[in-house]
């Protein structure tokens, strides 16, 4: 049984006597409920193009949804529980008769409430309904729990009575997965750049200013024995760094951890800017002199200048990325390996080949 309305009396606090032109709205279960002509053309242009007739029929939607439809015409709102019990049918009405306001909420309302077993039913009224936010919402939903959404009653019928729709579910999954996909490589790619680009700048933080095994040859050997901690792959790099000056596999191309140590020189050396004379990193004049002479493959050629363009990039991108106070404490912070304040010289051990 419907919910009685409000009577126009009731709605507007007037007398029985106002001259006030009314139009009856009859639901689908023979309801009608009478409703000011001007509330209903003021809020609604396909209201506005009925005025002259004396009943509007709204039929297909439960009569207590009616009820709440006009009761929003009149007040501009609804409450949680209507909006819970009829929200799906307040979309469509919002829909049909041009209230974008309460289709506004009602997509917020049933993107809030949607749930394995309603998702199919409210991502087709929203196709219909034209309102992209609640089907995306919807689309999405239905991609990550695919699953458990392909058991349920909804997903069936829609598979007999709208295989196109099933079509277009199907590859908005598959599209999706797929930019899943991509968007893993790149950030496993970006990874890989901000990487090599912070190896860069502990190369020349190990040759210039020296660490805990390494540094340049001209410079005394630090007394402290902590571990550093300007860059986390300080101590890494530093063992490479003490494996390529002793190894003798090197010298035929035998050993994979020297390869990695040359190509490491290399790039250092292709985004180095600096003097021959300031540089100190080991072979970075070596590498600019020669240039891509060493590179005879023109495919390689590409792919090695694509990488150097990629890491200085990500090297650009890293130093925009760095808060100013961190930057500032870096800076004003006597680092570790710089300090002389350890008297266990005679347990230093370091290669010198910068």
């Amino acid at each position: 049984m419907c919910r009685r309305p409000a009577s126009p009396t009731e709605s507007d606090g007037v007398s029985g006597e106002s001259t006030e032109i009314y139009i009856q709205i009859v639901t689908s279960g023979g309801r009608r409920i009478p409703v000011h002509a001007s509330i209903l053309a003021s809020a609604s242009t396909v209201f506005e193009a009925l005025s002259y007739e004396k009943t509007i029929p709204i039929a297909g939607v439960p009569c207590d949804a009616v009820v709440v439809f006009v009761g929003f015409l009149y007040s501009g709102r609804c409450s949680e529980e209507d909006m819970k019990k009829y929200g799906i049918h307040l979309l469509a009405l919002s829909h049909v008769y041009l209230i974008p306001k309460l289709k506004s909420l009602c997509t917020k309302a049933l993107i809030e409430r949607l749930t394995i077993e309603n998702v199919i039913d409210v991502l087709q009224l929203a196709r219909l309904c034209d309102a992209p936010d609640l089907y995306l919402k919807c689309m999405k939903f239905v991609s990550t729990k695919f699953k458990t959404v392909e058991a349920t009653e909804g997903w069936k019928f829609l598979q007999t009575n709208d295989p196109f729709f099933e079509l277009e579910i199907l590859q908005f999954i598959d599209d999706t997965e797929s930019r899943r996909k991509i968007s893993r490589r790149h950030r496993k790619e970006q990874s890989l750049y901000f990487e090599l680009s912070e190896a860069m700048d502990c190369l020349e933080h190990i040759c210039t200013e020296g660490c805990i095994n390494v540094g340049p040859y001209d410079m005394k050997p630090r007394k402290i024995r902590a571990p550093c901690n300007k860059f986390s792959t300080c101590q890494g790099l530093q063992l490479s760094i003490q494996h390529f000056a002793n190894c003798k596999k090197r010298v035929n191309g035998g050993c994979v951890r020297c390869k990695r140590m040359w190509q490491l020189f290399k790039l250092h050396a292709s985004i180095c800017e600096l003097p021959d004379s300031v540089c100190r990193v080991p072979l970075c004049r070596r590498f600019k002199v020669r240039g891509g002479e060493e590179i005879k493959n023109k495919k390689e050629k590409e792919r090695w200048e694509l990488l150097v363009k990629k890491v200085v990039v990500a090297r650009a991108t890293s130093s925009l990325l760095l808060p100013k106070r961190k930057r500032v404490e870096e800076e004003a912070r006597p680092a570790a390996c710089r300090e002389v304040n350890n008297h266990h010289n005679h347990n230093y051990n370091r290669n010198l080949i910068c």
